[in-house]
């Protein structure tokens, strides 16, 4: 088991033992994450299921947000926007915090319990709101400081609405004469797993969750929360506006 090594006074902590590292390649790059398996296991198996049955790939990310998140893992695009088939709803563990270069889980509003196949990138720390909103969020790995880079491509990238967008530029977002194909949009080509050694994860740190238990809200419909249920919202505003290429 990998064990939490926890000072009194901190809240960071190292693994001594073992994580699943997996690559995920985008158009805009490759992203390396250490996945917590002995301490989110339901969820950790959860992301992993649909990486062994290809349910990432030729996914779009849907959703880039300013100095917040950059989410993914919901839907293809041809000529319109295809949500994937999602699996049972994974239980909640919120261990870890959502510090800036961690990966967790979205959900829906009110419910702790329902986070499929979704997930986000926290591009900077969001511990206050996300640790403790309907239940705080799972954070189940965290990328490789090498990674930080291709965010950063992504999050720099043209928006239409919340939609980050190639070839495209800011006054196109809001033409009907514009057409949009996949090829305009960030895609994850790939996700696989790159290594399951007992020692992959020597030297990791994470930051535990010590808000947890402060949670006092009902639902997550705030700028947070409520952004991230299944997120249809931010792409079909923008998107509608676009023309698909046929």
């Amino acid at each position: 088991m990998k064990k939490l090594l926890l000072g009194s006074a901190f809240a960071a902590a190292s693994f001594t033992s073992t994580a699943t590292i997996v690559e995920m390649n985008t158009s805009q790059g490759v992203i390396e994450i250490n996945l917590f398996d002995q301490q989110t296991p339901k969820t950790v198996a959860n992301f992993l299921s649909y990486v062994q049955d290809d349910s990432y790939n030729e996914t779009v990310i849907h959703r880039s947000v300013s100095n917040f998140v950059i989410q993914g893992g919901g839907f293809t695009f041809s000529d319109s926007l295809d949500a994937i088939t999602t699996k049972p709803a994974v239980e909640n563990e919120p261990v870890f915090s959502n510090v800036k270069g961690t990966i967790a889980m979205a959900k829906l509003s009110g419910d702790a319990n329902s986070a499929t196949s979704q997930w986000f990138f926290n591009i900077t720390d969001n511990s206050a709101a996300l640790d403790t909103q309907n239940g705080g969020f799972t954070v189940f790995g965290q990328i490789t400081a090498a990674s930080q880079s291709t965010l950063d491509k992504i999050a720099a990238l043209v928006h239409c609405g919340d939609t980050p967008v190639v070839g495209i530029t800011t006054e196109q977002c809001s033409s009907s004469d514009v057409a949009i194909s996949s090829a305009n949009l960030v895609t994850i080509q790939s996700v696989t797993v790159m290594d399951d050694d007992p020692n992959s994860a020597v030297g990791l740190t994470v930051t535990e969750n010590t808000l947890i238990d402060s949670d006092t809200s009902t639902d997550s419909s705030s700028s947070s929360g409520g952004g991230l249920i299944w997120l249809l919202g931010a792409f079909l505003l923008a998107v509608p506006r676009l023309k698909r290429a046929k």
